[in-house]
Formats: structure tokens, sequence, C-alpha cells
């Protein structure tokens, strides 16, 4: 069901209410206005499950588990098929169904439980012939079955239309889909829709950067009211805010840079879900050159050491940066987590660092330090320590991890990378010498 997003709720809380509000609504109506709306898409979908506007090419609709998809690529296959407007005008016919295998095509695209022999009514919903793979509407439009696992299988066929389900899990996905491309050159505008749970594969990552593609992006919490309650509250608690949860459960994008010093693995692989007891605890404050609205951010990184490892807590890295409201929020962390010292580098400010933080209270420790070396060069000693597996993140540090995942030796691409200098100087504090030398014995 569709619904404007405003400016207090979230759109996955609209489009739920929204879908509240409809369901209340078919009280009130007769038996026949019930079955007609029942079946009619339109009313029901989420508007990132309709077909974007524009003149694309392909529909990109990356989306969390159980989000929807399937069913939005079938329903877009219904449309084409029976010719539904606002979708198209006539039908189009026929329409090439692809997934990793047949037999992943017929129990999810075709049978499955938002399949396209589910979606129909009575009177419109297509024939099945399992031996062909093929379905064959009452109007005599025609979908097929493919398996990208062989693609040389679509050689000596056209089509109108295609739906590829879960690209991103084709074990044969360009070679896949270079032979779907030419086979889609039947009709005025032949289009594809595209439904995935995003992996990071070359294909995926070329079609979201084309100029003829439109990407439209689902989350699993947005299809709240169509999921088991038991899923939501065990997998989605157990994996929101990991790595894998943020594309299995958000349909994020997430890459690593194989140049970067950080892999995303690393942090799920230590990853703590309770603080635990710690020696010393750290507030790093790499402040900005310049404060106005385009400027650096402030990194902000809270850390704390236990024996021989390290806990990164707390990223409360703030832009736009002014000053005082930096120091006040270095200030408020080093109290609520009863912190030892504030580490701040004062390289650009010099006594001013010292200074705007005794403004707001002098009785704060603060331990000065200077950056005599490159970035890069200071990052390597605690990028090995994650390696070693001394360092854990308590819970979800989206931001910060992404930063670290797309810090090279050239620093990260239009920006500079606050977060992991505060980051570098937390660790380095706790865990290293002031030159770099270890502090923790070798395990």
């Amino acid at each position: 069901m569709s619904s404007s997003p405003s400016a207090s709720h979230p759109p996955e809380e609209d489009d739920a209410e929204a879908y509240r509000q409809a369901r209340e609504r078919l009280k009130s109506l007769d038996p026949g206005e019930v079955q007609r709306l029942y079946w009619s898409w339109e009313t029901w979908a989420f508007d990132a499950q309709k077909p974007p506007p524009g003149d694309w090419t392909v529909w990109l609709m990356l989306g969390g588990r159980g989000a929807g998809k399937t069913r939005a690529g079938a329903e877009w296959v219904r449309a084409l098929a029976m010719g539904l407007k606002p979708i198209v005008e006539a039908p189009v016919s026929p329409i090439a169904l692809v997934s990793e295998t047949r037999t992943q095509a017929r129990a999810v695209m075709v049978e499955g439980i938002s399949g396209l022999m589910r979606i129909h009514p009575d009177d419109e919903r297509p024939e099945f012939n399992r031996s062909r793979d093929e379905l064959t509407w009452p109007n005599g439009s025609t979908a097929r079955l493919f398996a990208a696992a062989e693609p040389d299988a679509l050689r000596g066929h056209q089509f109108a239309a295609a739906w590829c389900d879960e690209l991103a899990k084709w074990s044969r996905a360009e070679d896949a889909w270079d032979m779907l491309q030419f086979c889609l050159r039947l009709g005025e505008r032949p289009r594809q829709v595209v439904t995935t749970t995003p992996r990071p594969i070359a294909l995926l990552k070329r079609l979201r950067d084309e100029a003829g593609t439109a990407l439209t992006h689902m989350t699993t919490a947005r299809n709240a009211e169509n999921l088991a309650p038991s899923f939501l509250s065990h997998i989605v608690a157990r994996y929101e805010g990991s790595v894998l949860g943020r594309q299995e459960l958000m349909g994020e994008f997430i890459e690593d840079d194989p140049d970067a010093l950080w892999q995303r693995a690393v942090f799920d692989r230590w990853r703590l879900v309770e603080k635990p007891e710690l020696d010393r605890i750290v507030v790093a404050v790499d402040p900005p050159v310049t404060s106005h609205a385009r400027s650096d951010a402030c990194g902000i990184v809270v850390a704390g050491r236990a024996e021989d490892r390290a806990v990164v807590l707390e990223d409360l890295t703030l832009r736009p940066a002014p000053p005082m409201a930096w120091a006040i929020r270095a200030v408020r962390a080093f109290r609520s987590h009863q912190a030892d010292a504030i580490v701040a580098e004062v390289n650009q400010g010099g006594e001013l660092v010292e200074n705007l933080i005794a403004q707001v209270d002098p009785k704060v420790p603060v331990r000065s330090v200077r950056a005599n070396r490159g970035k890069w060069v200071r990052a390597e000693p605690v990028a090995a320590l994650y390696a070693r597996g001394l360092v854990s993140h308590l819970g979800s540090l989206p931001d910060l991890e992404d930063e670290m995942c797309a810090f090279g030796r050239d620093g990260i691409k239009g920006g500079s990378p606050d977060r992991v200098d505060a980051l570098v100087w937390a660790l380095t504090d706790l865990m290293l010498g002031r030159d770099g030398a270890p502090r923790i014995r070798n395990l």
C-alpha cells in the first residue's frame, strides 16, 4: 500500500499504518468489492514494490529477506501478461523468468507463496506446463523458465520482458545476463526487473551504476505485517546491526575495498553484545581544522582495554562540528563512560583544543598527541591488532566500520577519515606505545 512518508515517521511506519487503515476499510465493503480489492496489487503494494517512473531498462529491486521482493516481481509479470493499467497499455509477451536453477524458479517464482500461481484470481490464473517449464495465461500471454546456471539454454529464444530473481547468487551471473540481453528484442521497449538481496558481485555493482537502471530498496522490517513474529523477534534481533544483518535484513549493498586496511569479516568475528569489565577507557578526539558547514567532521571515538584486548565502545563523531559543540560532546562521553582521559590530536589546534575542553570542564584530564607520520602508517599497527583478534566492537558501529573499510593508502575517496583518525588515537593510547611499539604480550 502506498503512503507518503512524513517528516516525523520513517517510510516503513507510514506504510504499516496505511496497511492497517486499509484492512479496517475492508470491513465496510460488500463481498464483491472485497474480492476485487483482494486481487488489486495497486491497492496493497508498498511504494517500493511498484514500478518506478521513468524510461528505465532495468528495475533493480534490492531488499532484505522477506521484504516482499518476490511478490513485487511476480505482480509485475502478472501486470505485463494481463495488460494491466497503469503498468502497461496492452499485454506484453513472451516473458523470461530466470533463477539460479529451474527448480528454484519453479519453487519460488511460480509455485511459491508469492509466486505467479498464487497471485491471480481463478479466471486469470495461468496454466503451468512443468514438462516445458512454461506458463500460459487465458489471454495467450506466455512466460518461460530458465536456469542462470545454464546460460546457453537462452540461445535461440526472444522475449519482450524478463524477471531475474536473486541475481546476486547466480553462479554464472555474467554469462547468463549477457545471453538474456540478446534475447530481449521484442516489442517497443523490452524491460526487465531484478529482485535480489544484494551482494557485492561485479554484475550487480555495474547494473546499479548504469544510466538505464532504476533502483528501489526495501527492508525486512517494512514487511513486518506479513512475517512471522518469531522471525522478527529471533532472527532480526540476532543479526540486526551486523554486517550480515545490514545485507540480509536491511538490503544494504555492503562492499569491501581489497586495498583497504580493514575488511568487514573481522568486525563480526569478534563483535561483543555486552560490555566487559575494562581496566582503562579513553575518549579520542580528532578535531577539524575549520568549523563551517562543509568542514570535516570531528572524530570522537570511545574505547577501553580489558587486559590484553581493546573494545571500541561508541562512535560519537560530529558534523558539523563547531568547536564548543564537539568539546561538549567529548566531555559528556568522558563522564558517561567514566573514562580516564580525553586523547586529543593538537596538530591543527595546539593549545586551543585543550582550552576548549577546559572551558567545558577544567577537571577533565587531556592527553595531547601530535601526528608526525602519515595516516596510513599510523593506522597500520592498529589494523594489525584487529587482524590478531585483539580488538572488538561493542554492538553495531556502521558509520565507523564503513569508513574503516574504505580507508586505503590514499585515504578515503571524497572525504576525510575523521572516525578512523579518532579510532587510531584511542587504540594507540590503549594498546601501543607512543612510538608504535606494542604494550601487549604476544599471544
